[in-house]
């Protein structure tokens, strides 16, 4: 199934987001007033929804919503945790070689991840970016999955059966920042914290048999990936070239922790997916986004996510 966080721009209430899911037959998404109220609710709940949710589309039950009717948000606009991953060896070569750095040994030792802001999630639409943060602007094309089940110390043998689902991500990057910032060694801080993108919707993993390849260290995704700017294609990859499979980053990062159904998992950057990279390699000549620039990304049975990049103001916004 295909779940969806929306709000509609055509009733009174248009504000307030709900629970929905894309239609298999009509692509159009459909709600019912018996769902929960959030998606993260949903994956907690030891409920048949994708039964119920046949039964009402077939009934004729389910309220329908055209796609120009309404605005769709992160599938999980409020995720319990998010990580984010460095799975891919191609780009994390590419972009140290570019700096005039050996590859780190270490990258073939064990999957590392971050933590990033999980109270600054969006979904398509524009992307308000402070000025500072606009300073050498990049996308970063990846995938994520949510948990759907907790565990603790999973190994990577059980850890796919942990997986709710998979979403389309960007990991958007302010450069400049970034840069002066991991000169202390603590991390991309403000360079990250300030957007990521997830959706257009939470795709469950049962959907995506058709495109597994098992192995010895979890499953694969014979997934295309691919980024375009103002409709020009700058990146391409796919998710089945992670160095460290989703199953491996997942038995990492339950290493002595509980990890918790809604919580985010990123899988790093697609080797070429972003102007990082990019640049360095001369594929692009210094090119960064700015405003006005819509960026979209896609991923085979994941759907197409795209964003506007806009300048936000600074105006200092309080509570009471």
């Amino acid at each position: 199934m295909k779940w969806v966080t929306f709000v509609s721009k055509s009733e009174p209430s248009f504000n307030l987001p709900r629970v929905g899911w894309i239609s298999s037959s009509t692509g159009q998404v459909l709600s019912h007033p018996q769902l929960p109220s959030t998606v993260l609710e949903l994956i907690k709940s030891a409920e048949n929804w994708q039964k119920r949710t046949t039964d009402w589309e077939n009934s004729g039950t389910a309220l329908k919503f055209e796609r120009s009717s309404i605005q769709l948000l992160s599938p999980i606009p409020r995720p319990v945790s998010m990580r984010d991953g460095y799975a891919f060896r191609q780009h994390v070569e590419a972009a140290r070689k570019n700096r005039g750095l050996p590859m780190i040994p270490e990258f073939d030792q064990f999957p590392v991840f971050y933590f990033t802001n999980h109270l600054a999630v969006v979904g398509e639409g524009d992307l308000w970016v402070q000025r500072q943060a606009l300073e050498k602007l990049d996308f970063e094309l990846e995938v994520a999955i949510v948990v759907g089940k907790a565990g603790k110390n999973i190994p990577a043998s059980k850890a796919d059966e942990h997986i709710f689902g998979f979403m389309v991500m960007n990991d958007w990057s302010a450069r400049h920042l970034q840069m002066e910032e991991m000169k202390l060694n603590l991390g991309p801080a403000k360079g990250k914290d300030f957007a990521t993108s997830l959706g257009p919707w939470l795709v469950t993993r049962d959907e995506l048999r058709a495109h597994v390849q098992p192995g010895p260290n979890g499953e694969r995704h014979n997934l295309k990936m691919r980024c375009f700017v103002n409709g020009k294609q700058v990146s391409f990859g796919n998710l089945k070239d992670m160095t460290w499979t989703f199953a491996q980053i997942i038995e990492r990062a339950s290493y002595g922790v509980t990890l918790e159904p809604g919580e985010v998992i990123g899988s790093g950057t697609v080797g070429t997916g972003c102007f990082l990279e990019l640049n360095g390699s001369k594929i692009t000549d210094n090119q960064w986004l700015k405003p006005g620039d819509q960026v979209a990304l896609e991923v085979d049975a994941l759907g197409r996510l795209e964003n506007t990049i806009q300048e936000a103001k600074e105006d200092y916004v309080g509570t009471p």
